[in-house]
């Protein structure tokens, strides 16, 4: 028995003494492995009689679970100390992207967004923001809806619970359904001329391949004491020809219907669908963009303007309509969905630029 008791400090010494996981190994592998000195020793028990043989049996057994439990001792030791070393030499940097292989991109809506804006500053325009949580005189009444129009309807409009202590149109608020709620603000602080553009977030009660709750408008509003008609067919050609980067694009404009406006036109532009394929600028086919026209006087009139000195025209187009038009995005509803495949394959790079200047 003194010979294991040796055996067994010479181990366990050799244990402590060993400095890395796989010094340790080594240990582990000379006193229990095939050919260990413990080992060894069990070997031997098969030559002792049958007393001799379950006293050492059970005593090589306790040597072999001690020297176990010493192994695995020294190994949790030498794995702490590894881990504490590892971090204090590794540092990470939290405001680091946790996927440094994965690339940004500039959203379509961003990026049709800055098109727009630079074409229009060109031309003079500056822009204007406002509430998207509007009350019913700026999103309906200033812009001459009648009481019993339509887009009132609950269908159309998301509202809120009406405001305490008031009645009737006074109690609405509301999602505003358009961004022409902006010119009547505008209207209302600032002192003609006034030429202004409109980007922002609307909100209305659809939702299918071409309408969503949530969507983006580009308005624009010029107010002075000259403008007419074909100024307004001026600016939207020139606009859609520079941001559909076709030179001679063909535009027409067909009478129409909206409240704030009088006369009313919807702008078509020239396209082609030979094959089943949309391509604006080519072929016989028309296509819808927006919506436009002179500035309703009751508009004027609401906004503490003088219709009778003042006029001016106003057009309204969707962001995602045409960004879906210039880059091909068939399904409205895919720029609110957060997928990254489909903003890496549809997304700007941050150096890409918007459409040139005017020459």
């Amino acid at each position: 028995m003194s010979n294991i008791d040796a055996l067994k400090k010479e181990i366990v010494e050799t244990v402590k003494a060993a400095n890395d996981i796989n010094s340790l190994e080594e240990v582990r592998v000379s006193a229990l492995g095939k050919k260990g000195k413990v080992t060894g020793l069990m070997a031997g028990l098969g030559q002792m009689t049958p007393d001799q043989r379950k006293e050492m049996g059970q005593a090589l057994n306790r040597l072999k679970d001690e020297i176990t439990a010493e192994i695995e001792a020294r190994a949790n030791t030498l794995k702490s100390a590894a881990l504490n070393e590892r971090l204090q030499k590794e540092k990470v940097d939290v405001t680091l992207s946790p996927r440094p292989q994965a690339k940004g991109t500039i959203h379509p809506i961003s990026q049709t967004i800055e098109e727009m804006t630079v074409i229009f500053a060109d031309m003079g325009f500056s822009v204007a923001e406002g509430p998207e949580i509007e009350d019913d005189f700026h999103n309906f009444t200033a812009l001459n809806f009648p009481p019993g129009h339509p887009a009132r309807q609950m269908h159309d409009t998301f509202y809120f619970p009406d405001v305490a202590g008031k009645t009737g149109l006074d109690a609405k608020r509301l999602l505003r359904t358009h961004t022409s709620t902006v010119q009547v603000h505008v209207m209302q602080t600032q002192k003609p001329p006034i030429r202004v553009i409109i980007p922002g977030r609307t909100y209305r009660s659809d939702y299918d391949m071409t309408h969503t709750p949530m969507f983006h408008q580009m308005e624009g509003l010029l107010i002075d004491k000259t403008a007419h008609m074909g100024h307004l067919k001026g600016c939207l050609i020139e606009f859609c020809r520079r941001f559909f980067e076709v030179d001679d694009l063909k535009a027409r404009f067909r009478p129409s219907f909206f409240p704030f406006t009088e006369p009313s036109a919807e702008m078509d532009i020239g396209c082609s669908r030979a094959g089943g394929e949309l391509k604006i600028g080519e072929g016989n086919d028309w296509l819808e963009i927006l919506g436009c026209g002179m500035v309703h006087p009751n508009v004027l009139k609401s906004c503490g303007i003088d219709p009778n000195e003042y006029q001016g025209f106003a057009f309204g187009m969707g962001i995602e309509r045409v960004a879906m038009l210039k880059y091909g995005i068939p399904d409205l509803r895919t720029f609110f969905e957060s997928d990254l495949r489909w903003l890496k394959h549809y997304g700007f790079g941050p150096m890409e630029q918007p459409n040139p200047a005017l020459s």
